[in-house]
């Protein structure tokens, strides 16, 4: 028996508009949260058209077998920083004609493993052995509307696809939960005479993965509460008479770290020589969601962890995009810097609870994130749809003994005018001496087109 994948109506609406406008194909991303038992689906996104040059439509089927699987794992990577806890790129789908429908599963089986794999690799935490790891493949053929649905077992490259059902329903996610919460943070990254040499990427993801440990250990209170992960999440909340869904609300969630719960646990400290050090401090706004069909507690605290660990990793993440990109070279006037973090901001999804979220950094307009939500999502935002979740008036740029990548301000630091690409890296490199150094990241809203280049 396949697994059943629950589909909103209005992602059966969108596939089903999708014109093809003389192309051989249309394919995009399916998003939306798995569970034990089923799955559901609650967007789906065309990935954005790759400029080429010199195409001929007259060769449909050449173009269908080179299917660019380096852009749509861009865009899968892309659209999985706009994700909250709880939300996961569930496969993809493609539209044909009828003459091609049995021309793509080699390629899109290819892209539906090269995405998991490059999304996996990106990331603060693993998969349990318990999740599912199935990914589909959507097919739809664009005269009959005639859709076939087929699943992957990502942890098998040599898999055969099964069967699944695909079933809409109206109005799927506007009772899912919400869960917020805001975190903390203050990681202090010493560089070694060693590890100076690495790269910044390489040093800053060690750094993050010890502090992971912290975020995966800590002890998370919902509403007030400290909950059996197997308990009901809505144990003990009473449901309208006649009602089977319970009113879509949001929950509270605390997170408490380093607290000594095993009297055997045992900790140790290392003394070491260090070449200078990688800070990040401030306070993260983070989301998750989950469906209200009697989740679990552990469900939905597992949804939490995986958000804090995504949006922060996500901003440093940009950073190396954009060092990259732009080639910003070091200040050499100024042994420390401080930069400030791009602000997270949400969007509401139409007909869903659920919001979306991009990064702003301070002198970014609202008008450029609106355009990226609409070249990522395929969906049409309005400026008063977005919800700044963080403030974007602290972005400045200061000299101190000691140089931070801050994600908010504190009361002793005076702003200055904010930056957006005008990003400086400075390394100091005396041994034995501690010299922290700064870093910053371009908001996420980096245009798809950057790849087209």
């Amino acid at each position: 028996m396949g697994r059943t994948y629950i589909v909103e109506e209005t992602v059966g609406q969108y596939l089903s508009n999708i014109s093809l406008q003389g192309k051989a194909f249309v394919c995009g991303l399916l998003i939306g949260q798995c569970s034990s038992q089923k799955d559901y689906v609650i967007l789906a996104t065309r990935t954005p058209p790759k400029e080429e040059n010199n195409e001929n439509p007259r060769h449909p089927k050449a173009k269908l077998d080179n299917l660019d699987e380096e852009w749509a794992t861009e865009h899968a990577n892309q659209v999985s920083r706009m994700l909250p806890g709880g939300l996961l790129v569930l496969g993809v789908f493609i539209i044909t004609t009828l003459e091609l429908a049995n021309d793509f599963q080699n390629a899109l089986r290819r892209i539906i493993f090269a995405m998991v794999k490059s999304m996996n690799r990106k990331r603060l935490w693993s998969f349990t052995e318990e999740e599912v790891s199935e990914r589909v493949l959507v097919h739809l053929c664009s005269s009959t509307k005639k859709i076939s649905c087929r699943t992957y077992d990502v942890h098998d490259p040599k898999c055969s696809p099964r069967p699944a059902d695909w079933k809409y329903q109206n109005g799927l996610s506007t009772s899912w939960l919400s869960l917020e919460c805001t975190v903390n943070i203050n990681i202090h990254i010493p560089l070694s005479t060693t590890s100076v040499t690495y790269t910044l990427e390489k040093n800053t993801k060690n750094g993050l993965t010890r502090w992971a440990k912290q975020i995966e250990n800590g002890v998370y209170l919902i509403n007030g509460k400290v909950k059996d992960g197997d308990c009901d999440l809505l144990e003990g909340q009473k449901k309208s008479r006649g009602n089977t869904q319970v009113t879509s609300h949001s929950l509270d969630v605390r997170v408490l770290t380093h607290l000594l719960l095993n009297s055997d646990h045992r900790s140790t400290a290392t003394v070491q020589t260090c070449s200078g050090s990688i800070n990040l401090k401030g306070a993260v706004k983070c989301r998750a969601y989950i469906h209200s069909n009697r989740p679990k507690v552990k469900d939905a605290v597992q949804a939490v962890k995986r958000d804090i660990l995504n949006t922060v990793a996500d901003r440093c993440e940009i950073l190396f995009e954009d060092l990259l990109l732009n080639e910003i070279s070091e200040k050499k006037d100024s042994e420390k810097e401080f930069h400030i973090l791009p602000h997270r901001v949400f969007v509401p999804i139409p007909g869903s609870t659920v919001m979306f979220c991009d990064y702003k950094f301070g002198d970014e307009s609202a008008e450029e994130i609106r355009d990226h939500f609409i070249e990522m999502l395929d969906q049409m935002i309005q400026l008063d749809d977005l919800e700044v979740a963080e403030d974007i008036n602290t972005a400045y740029v200061s000299s101190s003994l000691n140089s931070e990548v801050s994600l908010d301000k504190t009361d002793d630091e005076q702003p200055v005018q904010p930056i957006k690409t005008t990003i400086v890296l400075k390394i100091q490199q005396n041994i034995g001496v501690i010299a922290a150094f700064a870093v910053a990241v371009l908001a996420a809203g980096i245009s798809f087109h950057y790849f087209s280049d």
